[in-house]
């Protein structure tokens, strides 16, 4: 017997004690109570009394069920897997590659059911670094699957554990939850988790996605948020405002090379922050052409393993590609300037669907854009082709 389950049955033996012994008691003051206010008139105040009696058995039995509720098998400690629905014998089926970015805030079904369709009944494993498990019961009930797991990797020790990077390299779909990214970046930069992360992406190609911070990682390019959060007000007045902090990812995913995403997009206002991101990648790192995604909330991004970007949900999704010209100002303390006769960039717009709509292949971006926008004294500008 293991300490955990001698530990089990130990608590259990003393719970049932425990219970007897109040039962016991409650049976004599009930009784004692009978006795002397049998001709009492307030018949409320004696059943007041005997449920304040049997208070402490319902709390008892309460703390059982949580108790039971909460329970997370021994093995799953070893790989700091927080809880699993379904079976916990590993599967091994073959799978269908695919990248999804999610806005964030309502999770998208049509998209997760795209990622089940090519996991083909296999282990979907949820990574985070902060939260919990509600995810797992969400994505089972969605569709066939072996299992759906969570797995809590949120200190540089865990993510450098050998066993985490077994345990993600079992998975048929990888699904990196919102949260914070610079805790990703810090935590799993080099790491068994990334290099787990590459082999799933390059050899056993499986779907991957990620919401929020779990999608802004997933680009090559970075917005790492680690000297916290910044506006488009602030990122446009000063492209090297602290804040500003970029890098390049830990993931390497295929169609996604040069290329940084945003999410929350309309929501918050962050398409100014975003065309500065890229004009600080342009500029810092003398790249001839960059590009952005911006996801609005319930949004989903998919792109399939040959390039074909569908966009499902109920809002929309921004393509960004530079026009070859690198931002005419892009200096500290002073607001961006990125022109270009007012064609800085060109902008193609995609309205979501439930039943997804087809955008285009990453690798031949279309000609004509739904906009341009540039960049003047700090202040984005848009304009219809």
């Amino acid at each position: 017997m293991s300490p955990f389950e001698f530990t089990t049955v130990l608590i259990s033996i003393i719970l049932g004690l425990g219970i007897t012994t109040i039962l016991t008691g409650v049976a004599g003051r009930i009784k004692h109570f009978h006795q002397t206010i049998r001709y009492a008139p307030d018949k409320i105040m004696r059943t007041k009394f005997c449920l304040f009696l049997l208070l402490p058995i319902t709390l008892q039995f309460t703390y059982a069920q949580d108790s039971k509720s909460n329970e997370v098998d021994e093995s799953q400690l070893i790989y700091f897997g927080i809880g699993i629905t379904g079976s916990k014998e590993d599967v091994t089926v073959p799978t269908k590659s695919g990248i999804v970015l999610v806005g964030g805030s309502t999770d998208v079904d049509e998209a997760i059911l795209w990622m089940i369709d090519r996991a083909k009944g296999g282990d979907f494993v949820i990574i985070r670094a902060s939260g919990s498990t509600g995810y797992n019961d969400y994505i089972k009930e969605l569709g066939d699957l072996n299992s759906v797991e969570t797995l809590m990797i949120d200190s540089r020790e865990k993510a450098m554990s050998a066993e985490v990077g077994k345990r993600i390299r079992e998975a048929e779909a990888i699904f990196i939850a919102g949260g914070d990214q610079a805790n990703y970046v810090n935590f799993w930069t080099d790491s068994e988790v990334s290099s787990a992360l590459d082999y799933l992406i390059h050899k056993k190609k499986i779907p991957i996605g990620g919401t929020s911070a779990g999608c802004a990682i997933l680009s090559e390019l970075v917005f790492d948020s680690k000297k916290g959060t910044v506006t488009s007000t602030e990122a446009l007045a000063n492209p090297y405002d602290t804040l500003v902090s970029l890098s390049k990812s830990f993931i390497h995913l295929p169609y996604l090379t040069n290329t940084l995403a945003d999410q929350h997009y309309s929501q918050r206002e962050r398409h100014g922050r975003h065309i500065t991101f890229l004009a600080r990648m342009m500029h810092d790192r003398s790249l001839s052409e960059i590009k952005g995604i911006g996801v609005d909330e319930q949004t989903a991004v998919c792109i399939d393993e040959n390039g074909n970007a569908k966009i499902f949900g109920k809002n929309k999704a921004y393509f960004i590609i530079s026009n070859g010209k690198t931002p005419e100002k892009c200096e500290a303390n002073t607001p961006l300037v990125w022109d270009v006769n007012d064609s800085a960039l060109k902008v193609f717009i995609y309205a979501a669907s439930a039943k997804g709509t087809e955008a285009f292949n990453i690798k031949s971006w279309p000609k004509t854009p739904t906009q341009f926008w540039h960049v003047e004294s700090g202040v984005l500008k848009e304009r219809d082709d």
